[in-house]
């Protein structure tokens, strides 16, 4: 076989290839871009759902609108970070690329951003 054809055989069998499942214990790209929008997300929530049970005093005097502008960075920033890792998956659930998480930080930055916008109506409700 020529050099050339040897090289068209491998280009036709890459075609073929399916994308390697992460190991078990390992951390990949995927999982931990998974893991911090998650973690920003969840931040977000628990603001969110603090400045608008508490919407004065519990950040300082500003009546409470920096922890509903923070609540709804920080979910937005999870929900932004959640959409690449789902877009950059490769595989589906369960193969370690961190698509299940991803998705669970979209719906948790979500809910942030549900949460803070709530917030921010009723602080500009009350003044």
């Amino acid at each position: 076989m020529s050099p050339s054809g040897a090289s068209a055989a491998l280009s036709g069998l890459a075609l073929f290839t399916t994308p390697v499942a992460a190991g078990v214990t390992g951390m990949s790209a995927g999982r931990l871009g998974a893991l911090a929008a998650a973690a920003l997300g969840l931040a977000g929530a628990v603001l969110g759902a603090l400045a608008l049970a508490r919407p004065a005093g519990r950040f300082g005097t500003a009546s409470g609108r920096l922890a509903v502008i923070v609540a709804l960075a920080a979910g937005l920033g999870g929900m932004a970070l959640g959409a690449v890792v789902v877009a950059t998956a490769d595989g589906g659930i369960g193969t370690g690329n961190g698509l299940g998480g991803a998705i669970v930080a979209l719906v948790v930055g979500l809910i942030a951003v549900v949460l803070g916008g709530l917030a921010l109506a009723r602080s500009r409700r009350t003044g």
